[in-house]
C-alpha cells in the first residue's frame, strides 16, 4: 500500500506535524508513504488553459508538478493537509489542487483524507478538501482537525493522537477493501 500526502502549509508547523505522525502510523502497518511538502516545490498557477485536455493529460507548464503527477496516479491513497485560512484551504493547497487538473479523473476511487489546523474554527476548509474527493471520485475516508495557536501545540495534544490512529485505521481498511475489488474484477 502506497501512501502519498501532501502539504499546504507555507511553514513547518502543526499541519505539517499531524501529517508526518499519520504516516508514521500507516508505516509501522506497513504502508509506504511520502510526505510532499508544497513550500518547498515549485509550483506554478493553473492559467486555466485546458490544453492538459487536448494533451491527452498533460500540462504544459513545467515544474516540480511534472515530479508529482506519476507520483499521484500510483498511489492508493491521498492524504491533503492545510492549515485554515479565512476558514478555507491555503492558497498553496488550492493551487496544487488546481493543477491536478491534467490528471483528476484518473484518480477515480482513490481513498482521501484531510486534515486542518485551525487558531478559532475549521469553516469550509474540510469541506473544501470533501469536494474535491468528490469531483474527483475518491472516496472521502475522513478528516482530523485541530484548533492550535502556536506551532508545537498539536503535538502535545493525545486527543488527536487518538484522532490520527483512527483515521489510519480507516484509510488501511479503505485501501484493502479496493484491493479485494480490483482481485475480484480481475478474476472475472
Amino acid at each position: 500500500m502506497n501512501v502519498i500526502a501532501i502539504s499546504g502549509s507555507p511553514r513547518k508547523g502543526n499541519t505539517e506535524w499531524m501529517l508526518n505522525r499519520l504516516l508514521e502510523i500507516l508505516a509501522q502497518s506497513g504502508a509506504k508513504v511520502e510526505l510532499i511538502l508544497l513550500r518547498k516545490k515549485e509550483i506554478k498557477r493553473c492559467t486555466g488553459c485546458l490544453t492538459c485536455e487536448d494533451r491527452r493529460g498533460f500540462c504544459k507548464l513545467k515544474d516540480d508538478m511534472q515530479e508529482i503527477y506519476p507520483k499521484l496516479l500510483e498511489t492508493n491513497a491521498i492524504i491533503l493537509g492545510s492549515p485554515v485560512y479565512f476558514e478555507m484551504i491555503s492558497g498553496l493547497l488550492k493551487n496544487f489542487i488546481d493543477r491536478t487538473c491534467p490528471i483528476w479523473t484518473k484518480m477515480k476511487g482513490k481513498p482521501m483524507a484531510g486534515l486542518a489546523v485551525a487558531e478559532e474554527g475549521i469553516g469550509q476548509a474540510i469541506q473544501n478538501l470533501k469536494t474535491y474527493a468528490s469531483v474527483c471520485g475518491m472516496p472521502w475516508t475522513g478528516s482530523v482537525t485541530a484548533l492550535a495557536k502556536v506551532p508545537g501545540e498539536v503535538a502535545r495534544n493525545k486527543n488527536i493522537e487518538q484522532r490520527l490512529k483512527r483515521l489510519a485505521k480507516k484509510l488501511i481498511q479503505q485501501c484493502q477493501s479496493n484491493a479485494t475489488v480490483v482481485l475480484q474484477d480481475k478474476e472475472e
